[in-house]
């Protein structure tokens, strides 16, 4: 049986989509006949010195055995994950230090255009194309997340959609008198957006808010001083039992972040037969949503995202026919398939085993 371990980089007492992932892709390879496991080590972007002492600590790891015995495939995910040292390394691409990329010179980042920061986003620009070019395989979980390794470091990648953890659970409800928005309430999730919007909703709709984050304060604050507080409630970290039912329960899902690499919330919101209303600049989400078909594309404003809004809200009908588009597309999405292409070097390797 083939030994496959995924790694992650994680911020201790933070778990998002990326930690989501690494778990589910575990579980999917040990379904799929593979002895898997995984390895993490902790990640600190600040100061901005930090970031190339925890890229070097990976680069430390010799992670080709444990135990006495081989590990045949090692699967890295972000950044620096893939600096780990094994002869047979794949990545599957969530993203790299984004704020050194294609976040670089917005609000977004903190790298600013001194000679340290230069100097740092250039040399991590050269470790990146070095320590990801030593991969037997490169994939990325959207085209947008391989187009930014393609421009800024000269590598292709093929974008392997999956599904989300909850695909098997989640269902259909009523499309009730509730917006629902989910997801880490940081600045590049612009939850900004869904909580300005809501000045301009009728007035008989709500905005649920699942999350934490350390916008949070900001974001009670910004509901306050917009008028919108008895109308937009925070719910912070909720079970996936709540949060099946409050995707069931809505009109349609807010999901408008900056250049989004991905975006589970889109296929959960699918699966649940919702329509998603999203914002042109939404990166891999606009893979996903197609304006009027599934949701709403808009201007990355908030009467823009309103005027989607308050037609959803003046027509369940509408609402109930994108979603039910949203949730066909979802169907078409797997994880077969994304086992299959991140596993099919062992094919050519000197693994003899069998999965299963």
């Amino acid at each position: 049986m083939p030994r496959v371990l995924v790694c992650e980089a994680q911020v201790p007492f933070v778990e998002g989509g990326a930690e989501s992932l690494v778990r589910e892709l575990v579980a999917q390879l040990r379904a799929h006949g593979f002895e898997a496991d995984r390895a993490s080590v902790p990640f600190k972007w600040y100061p901005k010195e930090e970031i190339l002492g925890h890229a070097a600590a990976w680069r430390l790891l010799d992670l080709s055995e444990s135990g006495g015995r081989p590990i045949d495939l090692l699967i890295a995910t972000k950044f620096p994950t893939y600096f780990v040292r094994h002869p047979h390394k794949v990545v599957w691409l969530l993203h790299q230090y984004r704020a050194a990329y294609e976040l670089c010179g917005t609000p977004y980042s903190e790298f600013d255009h001194t000679d340290l920061d230069v100097g740092l986003r250039a040399r991590l620009v050269e470790l990146d194309q070095r320590m990801l070019g030593e991969c037997v395989a490169r994939y990325a979980i959207s085209a947008t997340t391989a187009a930014r390794l393609e421009r800024y470091n000269g590598l292709t990648a093929t974008p392997l959609y999956h599904p989300s953890r909850l695909s098997a659970r989640l269902h259909a409800g009523p499309y009730g008198d509730y917006f629902l928005s989910v997801g880490r309430l940081e600045i590049v999730k612009r939850v900004d957006l869904p909580i300005r919007a809501m000045v301009h909703v009728p007035p008989q709709f709500r905005l649920l808010v699942v999350g934490e984050g350390t916008y949070r304060d900001r974001l009670e604050e910004l509901a306050v001083t917009l008028g919108v507080a008895d109308r937009v409630h925070f719910l912070g970290t909720v079970s996936d039992e709540e949060l099946l039912e409050l995707y069931a329960g809505c009109r349609a899902v807010l999901f408008a972040p900056y250049d989004e690499d991905y975006g589970y919330v889109t296929l959960e919101a699918f699966g649940a037969c919702k329509p998603v209303v999203t914002g042109e600049d939404s990166g891999g989400v606009l893979e996903l949503v197609r304006d009027r078909i599934n949701g709403f594309v808009c201007a990355p404003q908030p009467e823009a995202l309103a005027d989607a809004l308050g037609q959803l809200a003046a027509s369940p009908a509408l609402a109930a026919s994108l979603g039910d588009a949203g949730r066909e597309r979802a169907r078409a999405i797997s994880w077969s398939g994304v086992i299959d292409k991140l596993t099919e070097s062992l094919a050519g390797s000197e693994v003899t085993g069998t999965k299963g």
